[in-house]
């Protein structure tokens, strides 16, 4: 053999070696960003929902595209997306007889407005969702959904990852705080909440400003 080659031959496995390793780095970057969806690690900032990532930014919740849903909802309280509980949740809210006594208001439907609903939350539901937060509330909201009360409804306020997420600020911020009442007031302090944006860097209290743990 030339010793021409032997270096070629020498040198082949070398390079293939360290192509390897370089597309395995990129996984292991790709696994990162897709880590930056829920803001568990935020405390430390999260590239992610801060600035976008290298592939485009999008809501950490899917934003909502029923219309009707928007209208018939959002006109008492905010309409909360679907990815904010488990289809299970979303079937007990929109019975019938649950929205009769829907939180202690009567919100009845029409058969076919209850059958648009309930079709449009449960496809579109926390359990079926591709996105990391939305998939913390649907595991979080297994065993606590209806809040420990099997005569209850269930509560997004209730579910083991919303009270861990909000477990440090204080009742004088919120339930408290004249212009925030409640904390299922989301959007009285995530201004992005109506898309879907979550994200506690981008929380302004109000009489408060910006919240800070």
């Amino acid at each position: 053999m030339q010793p021409t080659q032997r270096y070629r031959d020498m040198k082949t496995p070398k390079i293939a070696l360290l192509i390897t390793l370089g597309l395995l780095s990129l996984g292991g970057a790709g696994l990162a960003f897709s880590d930056d969806d829920d803001d568990d690690g935020d405390r430390h900032g999260s590239h992610h929902e801060k600035h976008g990532s290298w592939f485009g930014s999008r809501s950490d919740i899917a934003p909502n595209t029923n219309p009707t849903y928007t209208e018939e909802c959002g006109s008492c309280h905010m309409a909360y997306q679907p990815g904010l509980l488990p289809a299970q949740s979303w079937a007990q809210i929109v019975n019938p007889a649950a929205l009769a006594n829907h939180y202690g208001d009567d919100a009845s439907l029409s058969d076919a407005l209850v059958l648009e609903l309930s079709t449009y939350l449960t496809q579109n539901a926390a359990d079926t969702s591709s996105r990391t937060r939305s998939r913390a509330f649907a595991v979080a909201s297994a065993d606590n959904a209806s809040g420990g009360q099997t005569e209850s409804l269930p509560r997004i306020t209730q579910t083991a990852y919303f009270l861990r997420k909000h477990d440090e600020i204080p009742a004088r911020m919120v339930t408290d705080n004249p212009d925030v009442g409640s904390f299922s007031q989301c959007n009285r302090c995530h201004q992005g909440a109506a898309d879907g944006d979550f994200n506690e860097h981008r929380v302004k209290i109000p009489n408060f400003g910006a919240w800070e743990d």
